[in-house]
């Protein structure tokens, strides 16, 4: 059966033709779905970034790669600082369809992909085209595999920061409130703790404020607030669904920051998600930070996949200095 390749310009147009094969029914990865591709393109300075879709299908699979433009031959992840996993969206598994893209796309010079877990196909597959690949490590991502029961996951962590949480929980004597669905107070409160944090300015405060009623309508917020005396010290936006929780957001105020709010209402949402959600997988997002480590078991690496068409004369000066370091991977043909 021959496979069928398209190449899009609009997400509405993906939006057509895949009719609900991106939709969260049929796309368990949060990343993987037609509305976080447009949400991203809407709130995360995609202006002068036209999209780029290539879609493969044959049979019942199929198979999306979403990109935009970053110039005429050049183009990179339809991703931004909230896309903690990218990759091939697929429908069914074959990856003839990943290959077939890859072969769709030689009027461009570059790709760039990152954050990717798994890049072995794509590299396997732009490699068998022509294209020339190269991987490097773009960031880390902290995962763990909880135990059914809390107090085993609690009693392995580390002997300090039990020490540290039950010692300053008497005394910070915190309300703590875990929300499950949106809630307007709660978001507005979780708002001035990131203000008065060390945090930077949130990218795109609209992008957060959909993604969280959007997974709070679907059940899959998790949005805690711990208040001092009434007053919001600290938050945590997580993403549960389908087995996988993902720590999003974390914030204190700098003010509160003596009595250790933010563990203590990390003890406080590891215990409501392990025991109320009973997640395969829990992740901290991504990023080396070194607080990580007290609460999972071990990073893994995320990478940059640099993709060269050295059909493309535009490519041909990266992928001269890549050739001169001997990081280019060579195809078996070469």
């Amino acid at each position: 059966m021959t496979v069928n390749v398209k190449l899009f310009d609009s997400l509405a147009d993906v939006a057509i033709d895949a009719g609900g094969e991106l939709d969260r029914a049929q796309q368990p990865s949060l990343y993987n779905r037609l509305e976080w591709f447009e949400r991203t393109a809407n709130h995360c300075g995609m202006a002068g970034k036209p999209p780029l879709v290539a879609r493969a299908r044959r049979g019942d699979t199929a198979a999306w790669l979403f990109l935009c433009r970053t110039g005429k031959r050049h183009a990179e992840a339809l991703a931004s600082w909230y896309t903690l996993a990218f990759d091939i969206v697929r429908k069914g598994q074959d990856d003839g369809l990943v290959s077939a893209i890859a072969r769709e796309l030689k009027q461009l010079a570059t790709i760039t992909i990152a954050p990717i877990a798994n890049p072995e196909s794509v590299e396997q597959a732009f490699t068998a085209a022509g294209w020339k690949v190269v991987r490097t490590v773009a960031t880390e991502n902290w995962e763990l595999r909880p135990p059914s029961e809390f107090e085993t996951f609690w009693n392995a962590r580390p002997g300090k920061l039990r020490s540290t949480v039950k010692r300053k929980g008497k005394k910070a004597n915190l309300e703590i409130n875990i929300h499950r669905a949106f809630d307007e107070q709660a978001w507005k409160d979780y708002q001035a703790i990131y203000a008065q944090s060390w945090k930077p300015n949130e990218g795109s405060w609209d992008f957060m404020r959909e993604f969280a009623e959007t997974e709070g309508e679907a059940g899959a917020l998790r949005l805690g607030v711990a208040y001092k005396e009434g007053e919001p010290v600290a938050a945590q936006l997580w993403h549960v669904e389908n087995g996988h929780a993902t720590i999003h957001k974390l914030a204190y105020c700098e003010d509160a920051k003596s009595y250790s709010p933010g563990s203590i209402l990390s003890e406080a949402m590891f215990r409501h998600v392990i025991e109320q959600d009973a997640p395969e997988i829990i992740d901290y997002g991504t990023g080396s930070e070194r607080y990580k480590a007290d609460w999972m078991d071990a990073p893994r690496p995320l990478y940059r996949l640099q993709l060269y068409n050295p059909r493309q004369p535009a490519a041909w000066l990266a992928l001269l200095r890549h050739k001169f370091s001997g990081l280019v991977r060579r195809s078996p043909s070469d």
